[in-house]
């Protein structure tokens, strides 16, 4: 009997994950879709104001769009990006409250004070990808564009580039997160983490090489800031990891 009970508080807690699992996802994908209706009649206005780093270098000042419907497609794929992104204050909160029930009551002290990290950090890799890698990057090319090569690229294809270096740096910033969260589950400590400097300094740029356009600019912009945060986790995790007394009360009823 006592088994069977078990296994029915089991299969209810999984089916009460479950159910809150799909409340989370409903208003995930609600907040994204509303901000997606308010941003649709500017969607305009968006793509200039985003493909302003890379036409100001193009000779003429103006992208192509090699398919009839590009304009269409391409500016629309960009609005919702930037409804998602706009929206990740509200993702990002939907993922700790559905995490923190599984956490130490000490532990969900700190989640406010990282998700509130988190959300800045991912929106400082968003600008710093915009105003800082963006120029570099388009300047470097448009450096090494033959005269007899008219360097006009293709709208389509901008978006999907802006967005995935968009995407990798607004991640690449959520290290210090990452971070302490690995301290905070007791998966490493911030000694061990300080004692693996090297091989992140040497990942770092190994990271850049894979997700970042293949120049050295984008890369060394990318593998600095990521070592540079990571050090900040390290910095972070020894704020924010428990005590051992802590650890131990905390311990003491499971071993009753």
């Amino acid at each position: 009997m006592a088994d069977e009970q078990k296994e029915d508080l089991g299969e209810g807690t999984l089916l009460s994950h479950l159910i809150e699992l799909r409340s989370r996802l409903f208003k995930v994908f609600g907040a994204v879709f509303l901000v997606f209706l308010a941003l649709l009649p500017f969607s305009k206005m968006i793509f200039n104001y985003v493909a302003e780093p890379l036409v100001s270098v193009v000779p003429n000042g103006q992208l192509i769009a090699l398919s009839p419907v590009s304009p269409l497609t391409a500016t629309i794929a960009l609005t919702f990006y930037l409804a998602l992104f706009i929206a990740m204050p509200v993702v990002l909160y939907q993922i700790w409250a559905f995490v923190a029930p599984g956490l130490y009551k000490k532990e969900k002290r700190f989640a406010i004070p990282l998700l509130a990290t988190s959300i800045v950090l991912f929106f400082v890799g968003m600008a710093f990808a915009y105003y800082v890698v963006f120029p570099l990057i388009f300047g470097f090319v448009s450096t090494f564009t033959p005269d007899a090569v008219n360097y006009q690229p293709d709208m389509t294809e901008y978006v999907s580039f802006v967005m995935m270096v968009v995407l990798v740096f607004g991640l690449a910033f959520e290290t210090p997160i990452a971070t302490v969260l690995l301290v905070m589950t007791g998966l490493t400590t911030p000694e061990k983490l300080g004692s693996a400097r090297p091989y992140v300094f040497l990942g770092a740029f190994v990271i850049g090489m894979l997700l970042t356009p293949p120049d050295v600019i984008s890369q060394t912009m990318l593998a600095v800031p990521v070592y540079l945060l990571y050090e900040m986790g390290i910095f972070m995790s020894r704020i924010f990891r428990p005590s051992t007394e802590e650890s131990t009360e905390e311990a003491a009823p499971a071993d009753g």
